[in-house]
């Protein structure tokens, strides 16, 4: 059983990555990243995950110093990150859904409840390896 100082832990490093989450996705997104998410290979979409695994990165530092798991797992965050938008983007677009349409939003909070998920793994793979 963990004490309220272990889970005070895990929250926090839940909370960290919400917030760099919040961060990356919207006010270090661009309109260009946006639109090239759906091309896979293309630099701004490969950016925009990058910056995500900067920031877990950083997240990550704070918790492990100067550790090699710390960048594996920011690693594993930009290639979850990249190939869940690159997922969503073109099942939206081959749909032709557009933000009138409520599967679009599904497909937008399906996208979102993954990125939460990923972050849900990194925290027990942070805390445990």
């Amino acid at each position: 059983m963990m004490d309220s100082t272990q889970i005070l832990g895990v929250l926090a490093l839940v909370a960290a990555f919400q917030i760099k989450h919040f961060i990356c996705d919207g006010p270090l997104q661009t309109k260009s990243m946006v639109d090239s998410k759906s091309k896979y290979g293309d630099a701004m979409g490969l950016v925009h995950a990058g910056i995500h695994g900067i920031g877990t990165a950083v997240v990550l530092l704070l918790w492990l110093p100067a550790s090699t798991i710390a960048l594996g797992l920011a690693l594993l965050d930009f290639l979850v990150h990249y190939h869940t938008d690159y997922t969503k983007e073109n099942i939206v677009k081959r749909a032709g859904w557009t933000t009138a349409d409520a599967k679009f939003w599904w497909a937008l909070s399906a996208d979102q409840t993954v990125h939460q998920l990923t972050y849900v793994v990194l925290t027990y793979l942070a805390l445990t390896i």
